[in-house]
């Protein structure tokens, strides 16, 4: 997850001074338009399109491992909080000996 804020700042960074300079060349009405277009198609839609990729590649994690069901487990970076690592369909970092269950009632 993290990858891909980072890979949206570069593209907003790299966008704004571009935004900038289309300012001199082109009318105050056209800038803007342009300016919105160059934001959605250069920084929004590729990372709503990353995110998409993450969400696909982590789905299984996500739902069918025990980490899924662990207060420990932050769903959001797929990672386990308490031990602060990735668990992958194949690796539960803590083998099933830290797991607590989600309390739900608060």
């Amino acid at each position: 997850m993290g990858e891909i804020v980072l890979w949206t700042l570069v593209r907003i960074t790299i966008s704004i001074p571009l935004i900038w300079i289309l300012k001199d060349y082109l009318s105050t009405q056209l800038w803007w338009s342009m300016s919105l277009v160059v934001i959605f198609v250069f920084v929004f839609y590729p990372a709503v399109i990353s995110y998409r990729q993450f969400q696909d590649k982590n789905k299984k994690i996500i739902e069918d491992t025990i980490c899924s069901s662990c207060k420990h487990f932050d769903e959001t970076a797929v990672l386990c909080m308490k031990l602060d690592k990735h668990p992958t369909e194949d690796y539960i970092p803590c083998d099933g000996l830290e797991w607590e269950p989600i309390n739900k009632n608060g």
